[in-house]
């Protein structure tokens, strides 16, 4: 039968705490109400890095609304076979808080997952945060300059609402007409099912993203039979991941400078691979694919469907030496046929083939441009973001909204990366907020909003970069595109350009007022 733990996991969590947010009343924001200066929506890197220099800084009045009882986000939530990060760990992680005891130059979920609870109990943020709380409606109270939410838990209100609950939180999976019919087991990647008995039984895997390459060589051993099915070949490059030596360990343990070094080298070394996606092709990237493809599967008909036919880094690049070994393996078969329907028994595929399995895997990403948090956040004139956008995200700085007094989004519209690590993003937006609170206290004021020609001219411009992107004329379709087919994804180039323009609250491009009057601080 069809399990209904997808139902609940994919259906019913919202980006911002997991409840049906159009069920939600508004909360009434009265005497006795819980208020704090600063509420932020998520625990993973954004939400955390965030406290943690908001504590760094002297500042204590906030909390953290995290839906689910631990933190880490994204890497709390995918635990499947397999998963681990595609940029190297000496960069992944908050530049304040180097780890020396990473094991590999790639890290796996595990050490992510740990390093982030470490993070959050060395840093003393962990009573700021609301475990099982789930941010279920956020509406402006213009009046009296202060965010009126609803949690799981009951009201609160806020003085600045940040969302930092992340692009990859909600997974995304198509609509396939007789999905509830099938009678195996059927989850995402990001939803993994620990107790799932695939050993000796036929699997179906549909997608061949970033999730799909690492889960893939890790269950086809196991498995009597495995049709993955793939939409459009991705560009795999070889995988450069090795154990990291225990004397190494030892060096960054007791010279910092030494990872700091390290550090330094790796981000420049992926900077240069902009060059590539800003120019609209890679053909070194692709010779070098091309060889390993070649290298790594010798049956021509196999090698011919799992070549691209668009250009390198339309779609992310993906790194793996074992994903093709284990798609000549003689119990895996590729269908590049689409799926009609679901049987109880099986997918139908477009040719009117029956491929029998037993569970369904998918492997389909995540709602990044469409977002469930932008329909339960309104703003001053009580339209939601969703209204606002109009399926296009779009933010300056990809950080603030017009119409949306003292919110501030963590990896915004057009902050995603397709080249290096997010955390730098992150940090360079911390940075952001963290100096438009000092100049909203500067100047008294109480309430801060971007104004609509600032944002405008700073999306035109975004825009205009991305137009000559391999991202946007690569000749995919790619979910860094959103439903209008604007790139409004990915940031147009290098980070450091993108730290030069955070590295400053740009308050020209803002309007700032006092409030009515302060709500009395009940926390």
């Amino acid at each position: 039968m069809y399990h209904r733990d997808m139902t609940q996991t994919l259906d019913q969590r919202s980006a911002a705490g997991g409840a049906d947010a159009t069920a939600a009343a508004a909360p009434e924001g009265g005497a006795g109400t819980p208020h704090t200066r600063i509420a932020i929506v998520g625990s993973g890197f954004a939400g955390l890095g965030l406290a943690i220099r908001l504590r760094q800084g002297g500042v204590e009045d906030f909390v953290v609304l995290e839906r689910d009882s631990e933190v880490g986000g994204t890497w709390r939530d995918n635990t499947y076979p397999g998963c681990a990060c595609d940029v190297p760990s000496h960069l992944y992680s908050f530049s304040f808080a180097p780890n020396p005891d990473w094991t590999r130059t790639f890290s796996p979920q595990p050490e992510i997952q740990a390093y982030l609870r470490r993070c959050a109990r060395e840093f003393g943020v962990t009573p700021h945060i609301r475990f099982d709380t789930a941010l279920r409606d956020a509406r402006w109270d213009e009046q009296n300059g202060r965010w009126l939410l609803q949690t799981s838990r009951g009201a609160l209100t806020a003085q600045f609402l940040v969302a930092a609950q992340g692009a990859l939180s909600e997974p995304s999976t198509p609509d396939i007409p007789g999905i509830e019919s099938f009678a195996g087991e059927v989850f995402h990647t990001a939803r993994w099912q620990a107790g799932a008995a695939l050993r000796g039984r036929r699997v179906a895997v549909i997608g061949t993203g970033a999730s799909a390459i690492q889960v893939v060589p890790r269950i086809q051993p196991e498995v009597s039979k495995l049709v993955l099915f793939q939409r459009t070949p991705p560009w795999v490059m070889p995988h450069r991941d090795r154990p990291i030596r225990d004397w190494e360990r030892a060096v960054y343990r007791h010279v910092p400078a030494a990872q700091r070094a390290m550090r330094a080298g790796v981000y420049w070394g992926r900077e240069l691979f902009v060059l590539g996606f800003s120019g609209g092709a890679m053909p070194l990237g692709e010779r070098i694919a091309r060889r390993h493809l070649r290298s790594q599967v010798a049956d021509r008909e196999l090698r011919r469907k799992l070549t691209p036919r668009y250009r390198m880094g339309c779609k992310r690049v993906l790194i793996s030496n074992d994903y093709y070994p284990a798609l000549t393996q003689p119990n895996v078969d590729v269908v590049t046929e689409g799926i009609r329907e679901i049987r109880p028994d099986g997918l139908v595929t477009e040719d009117g083939a029956l491929h029998q399995v037993d569970a369904i895997i998918f492997a389909t990403g995540f709602k990044v441009t469409d977002m469930p948090i932008a329909g339960i956040v309104h703003g001053r004139d009580g339209r939601s973001l969703d209204d606002a956008w109009q399926g296009s995200p779009q933010a300056h700085q990809g950080t603030s909204v017009a119409g949306f007094p003292n919110l501030f989004l963590m990896t915004g519209p057009n902050t995603g990366l397709g080249h290096t690590s997010m955390v730098f993003m992150m940090e360079s937006q911390i940075a952001y907020l963290l100096d438009a609170l000092r100049q909203v206290d500067a100047r008294g004021a109480g309430v801060v909003e971007v104004r609509d020609d600032a944002q405008r001219s700073y999306n035109e411009e975004v825009q205009q970069r991305l137009a000559r992107t391999v991202w946007n004329v690569g000749g995919c379709r790619s979910w860094y595109l959103d439903r209008n087919g604007r790139n409004s994804t990915l940031w147009p180039g290098a980070t450091w350009r993108y730290r030069l323009r955070t590295r400053r609250f740009d308050a020209e491009s803002y309007t700032m007022r006092a409030p009515v009057r302060e709500p009395a601080a009940t926390r």
